[in-house]
């Protein structure tokens, strides 16, 4: 499927979203979380899409917010106010819709990831960068306090150097992004299609029912207290166990043979 600003690409699996407005360092406008939000909502019903790939097309992977939309909304009647309430409310719907999806989402981002766009990174369950990419929350620059991107940064990285990141606006390289766990991989540029492609395809290699409930569970449990997260965990291991594919994959790898799997 492909539009103006949003283009899907399928393939064995594995959907491919890159975002697609290189002049505006794919900023994420109104029209852009809605197209997200679209794509987002048709894969959540979506049973033939094991995982996807978001990325971004141009120099860089995101920007953030749309200034110049948010700036023309400050002419409203309430200085914008309303305006920057539903843009907001908009773009946390499409955030949290992420861990939410039953395809892991490997996010690809390159060149710049700033403010909202460090907050897509921050949002996805992996990601895989290159070596020139940097990552940063730097709202505060422009008087602007990076908020809810704040949200999910925090959820990713250690609080005192996400607030440092949040009150200097200083960007971070690629190489502090993994070690602070924002991202799983930093490849080589050349290698950052092929390598974020390998990732996607040996996920989708595994059984997706499997896959499925695990990131339902994975998230579900982050919010719990430690016995009543095992006791969740088991009661969900063991509704897996019921699974007949997952029995003919205990049985192939004691047989020692490839699994004969039926299910998505």
């Amino acid at each position: 499927m492909t539009n103006d600003i949003l283009i899907r690409e399928d393939a064995n699996g594995v959907a491919t979203l890159t975002m697609n407005t290189p002049k505006t360092l794919n900023a994420l406008s109104e029209d852009m979380i809605s197209a997200l939000q679209t794509q987002f909502d048709d894969l959540m019903e979506d049973k033939s899409t094991r995982v996807v790939i978001l990325r971004g097309s141009g120099k860089a992977f995101c920007a953030g917010h749309n200034l110049k939309e948010m700036t023309a909304a400050r002419q409203a009647e309430d200085g914008g106010k309303q305006y920057f309430l539903d843009l907001f409310a908009k773009c946390t719907r499409m955030m949290t819709t992420i861990p939410k999806l039953p395809q892991p989402v490997i996010c690809q981002p390159h060149g710049l990831a700033t403010a909202a766009g460090c907050q897509l990174v921050a949002s996805c369950d992996m990601a895989v960068t290159d070596t020139e990419t940097k990552f940063g929350v730097n709202g505060v620059n422009i008087g602007l306090f990076c908020s809810t991107p704040m949200v999910a940064l925090s959820r990713n990285i250690p609080r005192k150097l996400a607030f440092e990141m949040l009150t200097t606006g200083n960007f971070v390289t690629a190489s502090k992004a993994m070690e602070l766990g924002l991202v799983n991989r930093v490849v080589e540029t050349a290698d950052l299609d092929s390598e974020t492609s390998a990732l996607a395809s040996l996920v989708a290699s595994k059984l997706g029912a499997a896959v499925k409930v695990g990131k339902q569970a994975f998230y579900e449990q982050l919010q719990m207290p430690l016995l009543e997260a095992y006791a969740y965990t088991g009661d969900v291991m063991a509704n897996n166990m019921m699974f007949r594919d997952t029995a003919e994959g205990i049985a192939a790898f004691l047989e020692k043979r490839s699994a004969n799997w039926t299910q998505d």
